[in-house]
């Protein structure tokens, strides 16, 4: 029985930790934000992925309610990365304190190291990627995990049980 018991304790410590390391960070960073798009529109929601490496929609689809096209800064910050990947215009913008926002597709105004303000126009939306023209994906990282971008423009609503049967 000593010999079970301690597999199965070290069994549930080992369960715990996986669970831990591998559940996305819930923490919202304290941080003036604001969708990339004038009058966004959530198209595609934010979808958490069951495990690290699992499929999910790490980030949002937006639609522009309104505007030009302009893609602005999400928050004040240092222009990370700006280029092509796989085909695509890219651009992260490095807010500090591990908070991290990349947009695609995009055709960019903006320069690797450039400082921006939230608002300032970084680019226009283009076209490629997962989504359909006229679409902006926006993801966010805390940390080095995907957040839910919506956690940052609004508060998103506790989830409620309802009685069973």
């Amino acid at each position: 029985m000593t010999t079970a018991r301690a597999l199965a304790a070290a069994f549930l410590a080992t369960a715990l930790a996986v669970a831990s390391a591998s559940a996305p960070d819930t923490e919202q960073p304290d941080v003036e934000w604001q969708w990339p798009l004038a009058e966004a529109v959530v198209v595609e929601p934010f979808a958490a992925p069951a495990h690290r490496y699992g499929p999910g929609h790490r980030g949002a689809d937006l639609r522009p309610g309104g505007g030009d096209g302009a893609v602005r800064a999400t928050a004040d910050g240092v222009i990370a990365f700006e280029g092509a990947v796989a085909g695509r215009g890219v651009i992260t913008i490095d807010h500090g304190d591990g908070l991290v926002t990349s947009v695609e597709p995009v055709t960019s105004t903006v320069s690797e190291g450039d400082i921006v303000a939230r608002g300032d126009v970084i680019g226009h939306v283009s076209a490629g990627g997962h989504v359909a023209a006229g679409i902006l994906h926006v993801g966010v990282r805390h940390h080095g995990e995907y957040v839910n971008p919506e956690g940052l423009v609004r508060e998103i609503p506790r989830a409620v049980l309802l009685p069973c049967c």
